[in-house]
């Protein structure tokens, strides 16, 4: 059983990851500050961070919850985690190899920003990078798992995936709504033309980071 101080982490963890997406441009702010100022009205830049909200989390949930399902595998759950902290690895490994952007994400149409933001999610591996730490929470939750139902086990790790979804999303959507409202109220079209940061290798990096931190965690645990 990991302690207090590791649980807080690794929750802290979900917000810090929900920050970094929503402050990487890959994620989608500056769709949303290109909408308001096409539109010159904020009521858009706020319903475009939503739709972009929605796919992030849509994208989070669809990731996390094959692997709540297979956590009632009580006696797999180390190579489960493991297995999990090598894909991470492996991606962003293919990441820093491959640095084109998926071609796919330019044919997705500026007004169904969700679907966007879902694809970009699931093409970046932002999903990839939570499972990991979901999977060291679910360790921190005290049941007797060799007793307990499998419909009793699925259901609250579903919960735990829920809640790091929407943490997670609405840390994103914050931290990627604070830049894109500063953008569009003061910074202008000048910083999204001169201003713009690549995170590309930062991504990568971090995915790397995140599946090693797993393998050494779940090694210990």
């Amino acid at each position: 059983m990991l302690d207090f101080d590791t649980t807080t982490a690794l929750w802290w963890a979900v917000v810090a990851s929900g920050i970094y997406h929503g402050v990487n441009p890959g994620m989608g702010w500056p769709l949303a500050v290109s909408s308001a100022l096409m539109t010159k009205t904020g009521g858009s830049l706020l319903r475009a961070l939503v739709a972009l909200a929605v796919g992030h989390l849509l994208a989070m949930i669809t990731i996390l919850l094959p692997f709540s399902a297979l956590l009632v595998l009580v006696q797999w759950q180390h190579e489960i985690q493991v297995a999990a902290a090598v894909l991470v690895i492996a991606l962003g490994v293919y990441l820093l190899i491959n640095r084109r952007h998926p071609r796919f994400l330019a044919r997705v149409p500026p007004t169904r920003l969700a679907l966007w933001s879902f694809l970009a999610a699931m093409a970046h591996g932002a999903g990839l990078m939570l499972v990991p730490i979901y999977l060291g929470i679910c360790k921190t939750i005290d049941t007797n798992a060799g007793h307990a139902a499998a419909a009793r086990l699925i259901t609250g790790d579903v919960e735990i995936a829920l809640i790091v979804a929407f943490v997670h999303t609405g840390a994103m959507m914050l931290s990627g709504g604070l830049i894109a409202i500063g953008v569009y109220r003061w910074l202008g079209l000048r910083f999204l033309s001169k201003g713009w940061f690549n995170l590309d290798v930062a991504w990568a990096l971090s995915l790397v980071l995140v599946g090693v931190l797993a393998l050494t965690v779940g090694h210990s645990a």
